[in-house]
C-alpha cells in the first residue's frame, strides 16, 4: 500500500511506479473511483433500482476493463524504460486491455449461453489470445519475473499436458480452445482469485488504506506505547501489539514493518536492543498481523472462497493460532529483556493514555463496527464499506487527522495502486487455476500424490510444508495457497485430514518465507529502518518467530487449535499448547521464568534448554488422532523433561554461586 501521513514513506515501495503526469494521474483517479462504485453497485445490489444487473462475469469484465489497463500505465515494462511518461507501447497495450475486456463484457451472456468456453467462434479466440498474452504481462510487471515464468510454464500446461511424463500426465488441448477457456471459463482468469478480489477483497482493500491515511498507524503505536512502553523490553513489546493490530487492518507485511517500524525500531535501539534483533522483532510482529483476525490479508478471502465457507469461519479458527503465535513472540521479548536487564522507556516520555484514546476513539469504534457486522450480522461483502464510511465520516468531524483536498487524492490514489497490482496478480494466477482444471489434474494429482507419500498422512503434510516454503519464495503468498489449495489439499483432505485446517496450513507455512532466509522479505524491509545486516536479521526473526513453524502442524493434527470439536477439547489443548510456547521461549532464550540466565554453568546451559525443548513441543503438540499418544501421556513425558530442566538449572545457579562465592 501506499505510504501514510502518519508513518513511514515507504521509498523502495513507491520507486516501482511510473510519475504519472496530471493527465495520467486524474485517470488513475477516475478508474479508481469508478471501480469502487462499480463494486459498490454490485454488491449492494442497486441495480434493483435502476433494473440492470449484470451477471458475475460481465461485473468482473467490466472491473478488469477498468483496472487491468492501469497495469500498463503504472509499472514500466523493464528497469530502463521511461518513468516520467507513458511510452507509445504502453498506450497500445492500454487501448488493448479496454478493447479486449469491452468485447468481453458485451458479450458475456452469449459466452454462458452459447458455450464460447468451450466452442468459441474464432475471431473470439483471436480475442483470447490478446487477452491471454495481456494478464501475462500485467501480471509480469506487478509481481515480477518470478511469478510471471510460473504462470506461463503452467498456463501453457494444458496444450502439451498429453505428453508430460509420469503423474503430470493430463487431458491435451489445442492452443486455440487453451486460450479461449483461459479467456472465457469462470475458472481461469474469472476463476477463484478474481471473484474473491471482486466480492470481498475490495472493500477490505479500501478499508486498510484509509485506515493508514487518516492516522490508524500513528494511534496504534501510541496506544501500544502509553500501555506497554515502561515495561521490561517496552519497546519491542510495542512493536508486537501495534504492528499486531496494524498488520490485521492493513493485510500487507512490508507496508506494515514500514508503517510501525519507523517507531518502534528506534525505541527498541534506545533501550539496549540489538539492530538485528530490533529488526527480527518487527519483522515477525508484522508477519503476524497478517496472520491475525480480524483481516487477515487477500488470501484468507480467497480462501473462503475456496472452502464456500463464510469469511468469519476463517477468522474464527485463526484465533488460537495468532494468540500461540504472538504470545509466543511476546514471552521471547520478554525473556531477551530479562536476561539482558533491558528496562522500557522513561513514563514522562511516552503518550497520554487518555489522550491517545480522546485522539482516537472512532478507531476503537470503527474496528468494533466491523467485527459486530462480521461475526453477528455475518456481512462480511458489505461490512468493511460501511467501516470505512464512518472512518472517514468521523475523521472529517475531528480535527486531529482531518483531511485537505491533497490527502483525499492521495487517498484514492494508493486505492488505485492497490487495486491495480492485486487484480493484475490475481487475474495471473487464475490462469494456473484454469490450466489444472481444464487437463483433469485437480483430482488425478490428489489420488497420485497420496499414493507417492505411501498413504501416510504425515508425510504429505511434510510435502506440504515443504512446497508451501519453497512456493512462497518465488510467488506471492496468494499464488502459493492456490496452487497448493488444487493440486495438494485435496490429497490431505482426503487422508481424513479437516479441511480448514489443511487450508490454513498452507497459508501459514506460505507465510513463512517473509521470515526465513535467505529470502525474508519482512526482515529485509526491517533491517533497512534498522540499518542491520539483513541476513543476520533475517535469522534472528526465523528464532523469534520459531513457534509458527511448529503450529500448523498442531491444528492440523488436532483440529481443536481452529475452534473444530468440544468446548474442553479446545480449552484444554490452548492451555497446555500456551505453556508449551513459554517452554519454547525459555529454551530459546536461555531465561527461564521462576530460575533465571540459563548461563550459569556453560557445560549443562545446553542440556538445560535441550531438555526445555523436549518439554514445549510435549505440552504443546495435541495428542490422539496421528499422534498415538493422549494428551495426557504426552503432558506426563513433558512434566517429566521439565522437572529435570530445572533440577539442571538450580543445580547449575548453586555451582555458579559457590565460584562467585570462592573469588
Amino acid at each position: 500500500m501506499s505510504d501514510s501521513p502518519s508513518g513511514a514513506k515507504p521509498a523502495a515501495a513507491e520507486s516501482r511506479y511510473r510519475r504519472l503526469s496530471p493527465f495520467w494521474n486524474q485517470v488513475l483517479l477516475g478508474a479508481t473511483v469508478l471501480s469502487v462504485a462499480l463494486s459498490i453497485y454490485q454488491l449492494f445490489n442497486l441495480g434493483r433500482y435502476t433494473g440492470y444487473v449484470p451477471i458475475d462475469t460481465q461485473y468482473f469484465y467490466i472491473l478488469l476493463t477498468i483496472l487491468l489497463p492501469l497495469a500498463f500505465l503504472l509499472y514500466p515494462a523493464t528497469a530502463k524504460a521511461p518513468r516520467d511518461r507513458v511510452p507509445v507501447y504502453d498506450l497500445v497495450l492500454v487501448a488493448l486491455a479496454i478493447a479486449v475486456n469491452v468485447f468481453y463484457a458485451f458479450n458475456a451472456r452469449n459466452i454462458v449461453d452459447l458455450g464460447w468456453e468451450y466452442a468459441a467462434p474464432d475471431h473470439v479466440i483471436y480475442v483470447s489470445y490478446v487477452m491471454w498474452a495481456l494478464v501475462l504481462e500485467a501480471t509480469r510487471r506487478a509481481g515480477g519475473t518470478a511469478i510471471f515464468a510460473i504462470v506461463l510454464v503452467i498456463s501453457l500446461y494444458p496444450v502439451f499436458a498429453g505428453n508430460a511424463p509420469g503423474i503430470l500426465e493430463g487431458h491435451s488441448l489445442s492452443i486455440g480452445d487453451t486460450a479461449a477457456f483461459h479467456a472465457l471459463s469462470s475458472e481461469s482468469i474469472l476463476g477463484i482469485p478474481m471473484r474473491a478480489f471482486a466480492n470481498l477483497v475490495i472493500g477490505f482493500l479500501i478499508f486498510g488504506v484509509a485506515l493508514q491515511y487518516t492516522g490508524g498507524g500513528k494511534f496504534f503505536l501510541n496506544l501500544a506505547f502509553s500501555l506497554l512502553g515502561h515495561v521490561r523490553g517496552g519497546p519491542a513489546k510495542v512493536a508486537i501489539f501495534a504492528s499486531g493490530l496494524m498488520g490485521s487492518m492493513s493485510g500487507s507485511v512490508i507496508t506494515n514493518v514500514l508503517t510501525t517500524g519507523v517507531m518502534s525500531i528506534p525505541a527498541m535501539r534506545r533501550v539496549g536492543f540489538a539492530r538485528h534483533y530490533a529488526g527480527g522483532v518487527e519483522a515477525c510482529a508484522s508477519t503476524g498481523g497478517v496472520l491475525m483476525p480480524p483481516i487477515m490479508g487477500a488470501t484468507a478471502f480467497v480462501m473462503a472462497t475456496f472452502l464456500e465457507v463464510p469469511y468469519i469461519d476463517i477468522a474464527i479458527a485463526a484465533v488460537i493460532p495468532s494468540v500461540l503465535y504472538f504470545f509466543g513472540l511476546f514471552m521471547q521479548i520478554d525473556a531477551y529483556a530479562a536476561r539482558n536487564k533491558l528496562e522500557g522507556l522513561p513514563r514522562e516520555e511516552l503518550p497520554s493514555f487518555a489522550q491517545t484514546l480522546k485522539e482516537g476513539w472512532y478507531f476503537v469504534v470503527v474496528f468494533a463496527l466491523l467485527i459486530w457486522m462480521l461475526v453477528f450480522l455475518q456481512r462480511e461483502a458489505l461490512a468493511p464499506y460501511y467501516a470505512t464510511a464512518l472512518l472517514i465520516a468521523v475523521n472529517q468531524l475531528l480535527p486531529y487527522h482531518r483531511w485537505k483536498w491533497s490527502d483525499v487524492v492521495a487517498f484514492i490514489g494508493g486505492v488505485g495502486r492497490l487495486f491495480t497490482e492485486l487484480a493484475a496478480i490475481l487475474a495471473g494466477i487464475g490462469l494456473i487455476v484454469g490450466a489444472l482444471a481444464v487437463t483433469g489434474k485437480v483430482g488425478s494429482l490428489a489420488y497420485d500424490l497420496v499414493r507417492l507419500a505411501g498413504d501416510s498422512p504425515l508425510v504429505l503434510l511434510a510435502m506440504g510444508a515443504l512446497t508451501s516454503f519453497i512456493l512462497g519464495i518465488g510467488m506471492t503468498v496468494t499464488a502459493a495457497y492456490i496452487f497448493l489449495a488444487i493440486t495438494l489439499a485435496p490429497a490431505l483432505t482426503n487422508s481424513g485430514l479437516e479441511p480448514m485446517a489443511v487450508h490454513l496450513f498452507m497459508l501459514y507455512w506460505g507465510m513463512l518465507s517473509f521470515i526465513t532466509p535467505p529470502v525474508a522479505l519482512g526482515a529485509y524491509a526491517a533491517s533497512t529502518l534498522a540499518e542491520s545486516d539483513p541476513m543476520r536479521t533475517g535469522f534472528e526473526a526465523m528464532r523469534l518467530g520459531s513457534i509458527i513453524y511448529f503450529i500448523p502442524f498442531f491444528f492440523v493434527l488436532n483440529p481443536a487449535l481452529i475452534m473444530q470439536g468440544e468446548w474442553a477439547d479446545i480449552l484444554q489443548v490452548t492451555v497446555s499448547a500456551l505453556f508449551g510456547v513459554v517452554l519454547l521461549a525459555a529454551a530459546l532464550q536461555g531465561y527461564l521464568f521462576g530460575v533465571g540466565d540459563l548461563k550459569g554453568s556453560p557445560a549443562l546451559m545446553w542440556p538445560i534448554r535441550a531438555l526445555l525443548f523436549a518439554a514445549a513441543l510435549m505440552f504443546a503438540t495435541p495428542g490422539g488422532g496421528l499422534i498415538p499418544f493422549s494428551n495426557t501421556q504426552l503432558s506426563f513425558v513433558g512434566a517429566a523433561a521439565l522437572a529435570a530442566a530445572v533440577l539442571l538449572a538450580l543445580l547449575a545457579k548453586r555451582n555458579s554461586a559457590v565460584k562467585e562465592a570462592g573469588r
